[in-house]
């Protein structure tokens, strides 16, 4: 089973207004105080799995491209030099398009970083604006095409569904995104497409609600969503999962640990892991206050909250949830084993075959899938398969 370590940096210069992440705004940033609790919190994850090999390494965030160099180094050195780590593992890290960021890009790569996914966001000035985005369209193609001179994989975000954008506007941007991929060259075989949604506790959720903007319809939303996979699929990024695109072979690998419900360790603020020990798959929530989780370090060797275990219904749930998201979809083996067993008492099965009649779900009898139709209810479809106890 593949196992990967996501480590989160919590600090951005500032906080864009749609971000519901754990992220901060901070002045000053003792930076040896966190890569010394960085270390002492893998030291003590080590302890629990010392027996794992590490496929996986994501900096996220907040803006890890932050960091100094020296803190991914030495989180790195760290690993190699107690977990076996497989011989193609992949090492990514978040990074937004500022020429500051952007002027570290040899130093990440020479501390060992062999991927990195930009946040460009929108190639259009006047959404960057919007989104609160500190680059402009300039500095987005420069960083993409500088990371293809340093890194082997390269993918970058776009969001869509944005105020007054119309399917023509986002069918242009797509090509513009896809030709400045081709001149970058191969390396760049990754695109993330996400759908503006308006999470509660947001600036957005506020102006939203006093209709200081408004996002489009449904309808409008559904139509995004095709030209998207159309254009995307056309250019040979097929979606390999409901908001990511990528070349066959470049797909997120500690991503799909995610999607695929294997076990990864999650390690700062706010960070959520899934690891199995001693037979059992124990869920880790980190503290989200930066001050707090440092030092509960100091403390106990981790930033934990109390461990909870995950019961055989719950871990049936995520494994559900998490593998139809992916048009691979979920082989029923592994819901099998996420449940202990058998699952029938978890999964309303005349849902399951109401949905497939209708072309939401398919079933080849070994995986369950969602159709492209499907992806575009997903949520209301999880919530629809499982049973109500």
């Amino acid at each position: 089973m593949s196992f990967g370590i996501y480590i989160h940096w919590p600090f951005c210069k500032s906080k864009c207004p749609y971000c519901d992440f754990n992220s901060h705004v901070q002045s000053t940033i003792n930076h040896q105080q966190w890569r010394d609790a960085y270390l002492k919190s893998l030291e003590y994850w080590y302890r629990q799995t010392s027996d794992r090999v590490v496929d996986t390494v994501f900096f996220g965030g907040g803006t890890p491209s932050l960091m100094e160099p020296e803190t991914v180094k030495v989180i790195l050195d760290f690993i190699r030099c107690h977990w076996t780590v497989a011989p193609d593992w992949e090492v990514t890290l978040e990074a937004n398009p500022t020429s500051f960021e952007v002027s570290k890009f040899e130093s990440f790569r020479a501390a060992g970083v062999n991927r990195v996914s930009i946040g460009v966001q929108s190639f259009n000035a006047d959404d960057l604006k919007f989104l609160g985005r500190e680059h402009d369209s300039n500095q987005a193609r420069f960083a993409i095409t500088q990371a293809a001179q340093i890194f082997d994989r390269i993918s970058f975000d776009l969001i869509y569904a944005r105020p007054n954008q119309t399917v023509s506007a986002w069918s242009d941007e797509l090509s513009e995104a896809l030709s400045i991929a081709e001149t970058a060259g191969s390396s760049v075989g990754h695109l993330s497409l996400y759908q503006l949604t308006i999470e509660q506790g947001t600036p957005f959720y506020t102006r939203h609600a006093r209709r200081e903007f408004v996002i489009p319809e449904q309808d409008l939303a559904a139509d995004l969503y095709d030209v998207t996979q159309d254009v995307l699929e056309s250019a040979g990024y097929p979606a390999y999962e409901v908001s990511n695109h990528a070349r066959v072979g470049q797909e997120s690998r500690h991503n799909l640990i995610y999607w695929r419900y294997g076990d990864y360790l999650g390690i700062g603020p706010g960070a959520h892991g899934r690891v199995t020990l001693n037979g059992e798959k124990i869920a880790t929530r980190d503290h989200r206050a930066p001050e707090i989780w440092l030092n509960r370090v100091t403390e106990s060797g981790h930033g934990s909250h109390d461990f909870e275990t995950v019961g055989s219904e719950s871990r049936f749930q995520e494994c559900l949830m998490m593998g139809l998201r992916l048009r691979e979809g979920v082989p029923f083996e592994r819901l099998s084993a996420a449940a202990g067993g058998e699952y029938s008492g978890f999964l309303d099965m005349e849902a399951v075959n109401h949905l497939i009649a209708g072309g939401i779900l398919e079933d080849d009898k070994k995986s369950l899938r969602t159709t492209p139709q499907g992806f575009k209810c997903l949520n209301s479809v999880l919530g629809y398969l499982i049973t109500r106890s």
